[in-house]
């Protein structure tokens, strides 16, 4: 080592060990300072690269109603028609407030995933997983291919080299090019295209280089597991990617796509019945809040009233002061219950304006312009009761689920069967020095591989069984057994929603008699209190007695309560007589024709009509063979009619329901 080289690292080394110590870090030459790509923390909120418009009725929000404002001046009155309508013309996301007028809606910030839209049940049908194209598509033609080149250059462990090369030199090139489909039968037909180029320095060859090239054609067929067409349909076809590519309990066939949209379906009319019994709750709910709003006004005006004449009374000595101090104390108790039930209403229009999708607030006030019923709606039992159990979107759900499970339990008896496959295949051979072209060589008959092919002087053909026997079975077994024990349940499940659906619906029968017979109790009441007010303010306004007039007016006041008790009571039982009528619709399967709501399917691209019409003309054309044995089994009874008639989109009356004439109601009860 040169000798100053060696001087200055035992001065460094020397520092060093003075200094007692060693860098926390390590020293680089280039260093700049410029640490701007350094990340102090691996996690931290952050903002997503999203950018998604928000809606009108978020931007143009108004301040909302409040107390402390001036008097609306402005009203929207709608009907109940104009506000279904709205409300499903603004609804993509269907917001929920079942039924609670009063509380904050929280479903759609706290829960997204589970929120239902107009989207789910496209979403279900083009899952590319488990939906119906992609169920279908495991029957298209599916082509592949490949190429591939490679060089070998090894010693070979050979004592005759006279024979053959000691060290292997090739150049070897093959291509592959197939064409496979599965069938509705559980076969799989391919036809295949193999060519190699084979170099190499073999000094036994006839040609320096070498083509083979053939064309096969391979059919296999299960004869027991896995054949048939109610099998394919249910589990999908098996395909040629292996002897046992499916196994039992996994079942993503056709049929098995098509019942989960149907699923998904009464899911959506299930939605969409719930979204429109929401915004009728709304609207009655909101109609009760300005009858309640106008109960609590006469109610205040009437304290006030009361304590003007018994503080004209006190100024003729006619009262004492305990009397002015309770008119008082009353007068602040209506005006309370009159900010309360202000507030109530503010709350409900906000509400109603949510299941609508409007701005909460537009410097209107929505107002119902319809009337509740007030006459009597009877429903024959016995009709209204058979409907139910047809009409129930969740009966007719669970029906699918109990059709999928005895289609599962179909397919995994299939399993109890040996594997037993029929392999069959013809293949056409060719060999030449060149892949095509003149014959040039010394051996014309292998000159030209493709020649040599097409002439079809070297064919082979391979037929035979394959065969595959679990011993015991005992995977298949469970499988049945987990399926019959399912299906099962789904069985007991439907019986215990059809007697929980006539619970509902005997309730909503019931409510229906026991809020109507309680408005005519309550107008009755109202009717005496009324009377009984009169009664009260006659005497007070003739009294002259002090020591008398504190027991007077609490006469008086106790009258005013119980008549704006009653006022109130009357448009509660008068709104949810109304709302039990909506219940009985609700739960005997009417209510969105009751509303008249209909669903259909929207409108496709343009170019999908296009396409369904050149393949109707396709089949239009084509010769007629009877498929009969090869279609599966029965598991749709057809369209559900949404309106109880024949003709799509025209509204027939609800069966079992007979409206009478719509008649005041009684002062007395008879």
């Amino acid at each position: 080592m040169n000798r100053h080289f060696r001087s200055t690292g035992v001065w460094l080394l020397s520092i060093s060990l003075l200094a007692g110590c060693r860098p926390s870090q390590p020293f680089y030459f280039f260093e700049d300072g410029d640490l701007s790509h350094y990340e102090g923390v691996a996690t931290r909120i952050e903002l997503a690269d999203v950018d998604v418009p928000s809606l009108d009725e978020v931007q143009n929000a108004a301040t909302p109603h409040t107390l402390g404002e001036q008097q609306i001046e402005e009203y929207w009155d709608l009907t109940l028609q104009e506000v279904i309508q709205l409300s499903l013309e603004n609804s993509k996301v269907f917001r929920q407030i079942s039924g609670q007028v009063l509380a904050t809606p929280t479903q759609l910030t706290s829960a997204p995933g589970s929120a239902q839209t107009i989207y789910n049940p496209a979403i279900t049908e083009s899952d590319p997983r488990f939906g119906t194209e992609a169920a279908l598509s495991a029957f298209d033609t599916q082509f592949s291919s490949s190429v591939f080149w490679e060089n070998n250059d090894r010693p070979v462990n050979l004592a005759f080299p006279n024979l053959l090369a000691r060290e292997l030199r090739q150049d070897r090139g093959t291509f592959q090019a197939a064409l496979t489909k599965n069938t509705a039968t559980g076969g799989t037909t391919t036809v295949r295209q193999n060519t190699a180029y084979d170099w190499n320095n073999n000094p036994s060859n006839l040609f320096l280089s070498n083509w083979d090239m053939n064309v096969e054609a391979e059919f296999r067929h299960p004869l027991l597991q896995g054949a048939g067409t109610d099998y394919n349909r249910i589990a999908g076809p098996t395909g040629a990617s292996g002897f046992q590519a499916s196994s039992p309990g996994f079942f993503n066939g056709v049929t098995i796509a098509r019942t989960n949209v149907d699923i998904a379906l009464a899911d959506f009319e299930a939605t969409v019945r719930n979204f429109t019994s929401d915004v009728e709750t709304a609207y009655w709910e909101l109609y009760f809040a300005y009858r309640n709003l106008e109960a609590a006004k006469d109610f205040r005006d009437a304290a006030l009233d009361s304590y003007r004449l018994t503080d004209t009374q006190v100024r003729r000595g006619e009262a004492d002061a305990l009397a002015i101090a309770r008119a008082d104390s009353e007068f602040y108790i209506a005006r309370g219950a009159l900010e309360t039930a202000q507030a109530n209403l503010y709350q409900t229009e906000s509400q109603l304006r949510y299941v609508m999708g409007l701005t909460h607030t537009d410097g209107r006030l929505i107002r119902p312009a319809d009337e509740p019923a007030n006459a009597p709606v009877k429903f024959d039992w016995s009709e209204v009761h058979t409907e139910a159990l047809s009409r129930s979107v969740e009966l007719r759900r669970q029906k699918w689920i109990i059709k999928q499970g005895e289609l599962r339990l179909q397919a995994s008896k299939n399993f109890l069967l040996p594997r037993l496959d029929m392999v069959a295949l013809y293949r056409w051979r060719g060999f030449g020095d060149h892949l095509a072209g003149d014959a040039e060589g010394h051996n014309p008959q292998f000159d030209n591989a493709l020649e040599t092919m097409t002439d079809g002087d070297f064919q082979e053909w391979q037929m035979g069984l394959q065969a595959l026997v679990p011993l015991g079975f005992r995977q298949q077994l469970a499988g049945v057994r987990n399926a019959q024990l399912s299906l099962t349940r789904d069985r007991a499940i439907l019986q215990d929603q059809e007697l929980e659906v006539s619970k509902q619906l005997r309730d909503a029968f019931a409510n229906m008699d026991r809020y109507y017979v309680n408005a005519l109790t309550i107008h009755n009441q109202r009717i005496r209190a009324q009377d009984e007010l009169s009664a009260a303010q006659s005497r007070f306004q003739l009294n002259t007695d002090p020591a008398a007039s504190s027991t007077i007016l609490d006469q008086v006041l106790q009258a005013q309560r119980r008549l704006s008790e009653a006022q109130r009571q009357y448009y509660r039982a008068l709104t949810d007589y109304n709302l039990s009528i909506r219940d009985v619709h609700l739960r005997k399967g009417s209510l969105l024709e009751y509303n008249g709501v209909y669903l259909a399917e929207g409108p496709w691209p343009a170019k999908a009509y296009f396409d369904a019409k050149k393949r109707a003309r396709e089949r239009d054309a084509g010769l007629f063979m009877d498929y009969g044995y090869t279609r599966p089994g029965v598991f749709s009874r057809g369209e559900m009619l949404q309106n109880g008639t024949d003709q799509p989109g025209r509204p027939a009356p609800p069966a079992g329901t007979k409206r009478v004439e719509e008649l005041p109601l009684p002062t007395e009860v008879q």
